[in-house]
Order: C-alpha cells, then sequence, then structure tokens
C-alpha cells in the first residue's frame, strides 16, 4: 500500500511523531514521510492512504498543512483513505483555567486538519488522534512514539479495509 505521511512541525516534534509512523508503516507499506510544504504532485501518484497532521498553534493547524490540503487535487483525494493527527498539550497539564477554557472552545488542530480532508473527497477512516508534548516546545510526553506507531498499523489496517480496489478484487 502506497502511503504518504505529510507533516509540518514547528519544534521537532510533529516530525518525530510523523517518522515513527513511517518506521512502524515501512514494514508492509510503500511510506514516504514529507513535510507539508515539500509535496510535489508526483509524491502523491498512486497514493492508497494519506495521513496529514501538524502541531496545534493558535488552537488550529499551521499554514503549510493547510496549504498543502487546498492545493492538494481533488481528483486525487476523492474517495482515498485519509486520517489526521497533530501535538498537543494535553488539557490536565494546562495550568491557566482561561487557557483552558480557550482549548475547550476552539480545540486541537487534528479535527479542522481531518475536516479539511473530508472536503476534498478523502474517506476519514479514523478520528483525528493527538500526541502529547510536555510543554509548547517540547519534549514528547514519554510513550508517545511508541503509541504513534500503533495509530499508524491501526490506520493501514482500516486503509486497507476501506480500499475500494481490494473489496472490487
Amino acid at each position: 500500500m502506497k502511503t504518504l505521511v505529510v507533516y509540518e512541525s514547528a519544534f521537532g516534534n510533529t516530525e518525530k511523531i510523523a517518522y515513527a509512523m513511517g518506521k512502524a508503516l515501512e514494514k508492509s507499506d510503500n511510506t514516504t514521510v514529507i513535510r507539508a510544504d515539500e509535496v510535489t504532485p508526483d509524491d502523491l501518484k498512486g497514493m492508497e492512504l494519506l495521513i496529514v497532521g501538524c502541531p496545534t498553534q493558535k488552537f488550529q493547524a499551521m499554514p503549510a498543512s493547510k496549504t498543502f490540503i487546498r492545493k492538494s487535487p481533488r481528483e486525487i483525494l476523492k474517495d482515498l483513505p485519509v486520517a489526521a493527527f497533530d501535538t498537543r498539550i494535553a488539557l490536565e497539564d494546562i495550568h491557566s483555567s482561561f487557557l483552558r477554557f480557550l482549548v475547550g472552545t476552539f480545540g486541537y488542530a487534528a479535527k479542522p486538519l481531518a475536516n479539511r480532508l473530508r472536503r476534498k473527497g478523502g474517506i476519514l477512516i479514523t478520528l483525528p488522534e493527538g500526541f502529547y508534548v510536555q510543554d509548547t516546545k517540547g519534549p514528547l510526553k514519554e510513550g508517545e512514539l511508541e503509541r504513534a506507531q500503533l495509530w499508524a498499523e491501526k490506520v493501514r489496517q482500516l486503509a486497507e479495509e476501506h480500499n475500494p480496489a481490494k473489496k472490487a478484487g
């Protein structure tokens, strides 16, 4: 299965998560891990699974991730299994009640990324996922790289189940 893991990273944490996913998927897939602002049209050819992620900043996805999705041709994303993730600070680790209120109101980046992928025709095969950092600049919380690998494997399995070519064959 040709898989593309597209990421944007501010402090290196999301990049580590993306590469952990790539490592888990490379065992059984043709997987490419690439920054959102470096994706070329050739990277998208023949793609069977797309995973997109970025850090949550100011309660939203970062610009390059949104631009990547906006510029991706609808005909490539149509009926393509997709999944979205972000890196974030856990709500219980936010000490300011006002900031917790804002996060509760505006949320994290993964859900809007997933919605953008769906609007472009992708088939969201799992709920958006968040991976946790200890502070704005990180580091990642213990166990998050392993959790990212397990999540990526689950996403691959779900993509295989939703693959229209496999169902037809």
